[in-house]
């Protein structure tokens, strides 16, 4: 599929930017922190129907992301066919088995031991929506040109974030789900080995009763440094 790239762009546009008085940037950034703080990764999702119009705008609003050169390195596989979830849970399921079994380092099984996961992976095909994140190493361009992209993975994470919070703040539940490798995603997606998948996004609603690991999130002054004058 062909994209934009930046020698196609042939002019600017004015910045639709309003400034906000310092009080509503407070309460802003104050509601949406504590939107996120809710957020929590679930893995007891309900089958339960999800409007594909929600979906739609969290997608469209993860492809507002950055990317490096304007290329938008980035495709999302959206699933909601019964058959393909299966599969896909299937074969993620043996690699996880070989993961869990074999190929985990002691400390790491010692690291994940508090949240209650294994190889078992129901929500793959419990919940209504699967969307795969794929990053794409090169773009095609009107002429049919192979032009390389830039700062691929960073690009692609930027928008999977923006994705995640998006769906968050429609009212969604969700799970990142990164089996190791996951080339077995190109083959049942039919995606082309120039894309790297990075990660299964899960969502949908939160089973009834759900519940999810007690742990805490680190505090502002643990992940933040401050350099002021």
């Amino acid at each position: 599929m062909t994209k934009q790239t930046p020698a196609t762009i042939k002019s600017t546009i004015e910045l639709a930017f309003k400034e906000l008085s310092e009080e509503e940037m407070k309460a802003r950034a104050l509601d949406f922190n504590a939107l996120m703080q809710r957020r929590r990764t679930v893995r007891d999702f309900s089958s339960r129907e999800v409007s594909r119009d929600v979906i739609d705008a969290c997608l469209s609003a993860a492809g507002s992301a950055p990317s490096g050169a304007n290329r938008q390195p980035w495709h999302f596989a959206l699933i909601s066919n019964s058959a393909i979830k299966r599969e896909i849970r299937s074969a993620a399921e043996v690699e996880e088995a070989e993961f869990y079994e074999k190929r985990a380092p002691q400390d790491w099984l010692d690291a994940l031991a508090p949240l209650g996961t294994d190889s078992d992976k129901p929500f793959l095909e419990h919940a209504p929506y699967l969307i795969v994140v794929f990053a794409q190493k090169f773009v095609v361009d009107n002429k049919g040109n192979k032009l390389k992209n830039y700062y691929v993975t960073e690009s692609a994470s930027i928008a999977t974030g923006l994705l995640i919070a998006a769906l968050h703040n429609a009212g969604l539940a969700t799970l990142t789900h990164t089996p190791s490798p996951m080339k077995f995603l190109n083959t049942i997606l039919e995606r082309p080995n120039t894309e790297k998948p990075l990660m299964v996004i899960v969502t949908g609603y939160p089973e009834e009763g759900a519940r999810v690991p007690d742990i805490q999130r680190l505090a502002l002054n643990e992940f933040v440094s401050v350099h002021e004058e």
